[in-house]
């Protein structure tokens, strides 16, 4: 954490929005994030540029926060000149990534819980769309600006060329478009540990945070994430087995991993 943001950062002074406020992250798109001295609310700032997906994720939080399912609620909005501000509800706990193997695995079932019920939030019911044609759409202007990270690539994928990745998946399209419109529902879009905030003593699910993917998608394009990062914390491979599998008979469904597969080499191209 930096408690000073970096030259030419968006902060919440600008907006003239009370308080103390220390510089958390400086986002790749030109988003900051603060977090007030009392713990108690975030702000996430951006330039004049960025100030329309900002008001897409305000607007994502605030219809999320009346579907009974936890996470921030809008507080304030700012936008000018200069930029936008939102201002939101901190969401008390820890993020899931920052748990041990021993304490995730305890949280697991009440993760699979609140997926499960984000998940089954009436679809019909939700504004927003991340369809399978338009996250393509994404991969494709990422990878035409030459702007694909290549750290988020799986290991094995980072010396081909993104070109040829997103080749690979695009020749699988119609399957998925057909996927997609039989297994809709409202996804949160970047479903990984650090969006999942944990109560630090009873481990149950506070909240999702960084809602700003949210929307109507295959249920696997949140699943493949989720269970590739929690992969990273499990000591073992037949840890990791073992928690997929308890996953799927706590979530209801036993994903299919042809579709992991295909989301999770997907989304690495979707951020550039």
């Amino acid at each position: 954490m930096s408690d000073h943001p970096g030259p030419g950062a968006v902060t919440p002074e600008l907006f003239g929005v009370g308080g103390d406020w220390l510089a958390v992250t400086a986002g790749e798109s030109g988003a900051s994030v603060f977090r007030a001295a009392d713990a108690t609310r975030y702000a996430k700032c951006v330039p004049a540029a960025d100030a329309a997906g900002l008001e897409a994720e305000r607007d994502r939080i605030a219809w999320l926060s009346g579907q009974g399912v936890p996470g921030p609620r809008v507080l304030d909005w700012y936008a000018g000149d200069a930029g936008a501000c939102l201002v939101t509800r901190a969401v008390p706990g820890v993020p899931a990534d920052r748990v041990g193997a021993d304490d995730l695995r305890t949280a697991w079932g009440a993760v699979a819980d609140a997926v499960r019920r984000l998940h089954e939030v009436p679809v019909a019911s939700c504004p927003f769309r991340r369809g399978l044609d338009s996250v393509v759409d994404a991969a494709r202007d990422v990878v035409a600006r030459g702007a694909v990270h290549p750290e988020f690539l799986p290991v094995e994928q980072r010396l081909a060329p993104p070109a040829e990745l997103l080749a690979r998946l695009t020749g699988e399209l119609a399957r998925r478009r057909d996927q997609e419109a039989a297994d809709t529902v409202v996804c949160h879009g970047d479903l990984c540990l650090p969006n999942i905030v944990l109560h630090p003593e009873t481990l149950e699910v506070s909240g999702f945070i960084d809602l700003g993917r949210l929307g109507a998608a295959d249920r696997h394009a949140d699943l493949a994430l989720l269970l590739a990062n929690a992969r990273e914390t499990w000591v073992d491979e037949e840890r990791a087995r073992f928690a997929d599998a308890a996953f799927a008979e706590r979530y209801g469904i036993a994903p299919d991993p042809e579709r992991l597969r295909f989301y999770l080499h997907l989304d690495p191209l979707t951020w550039g």
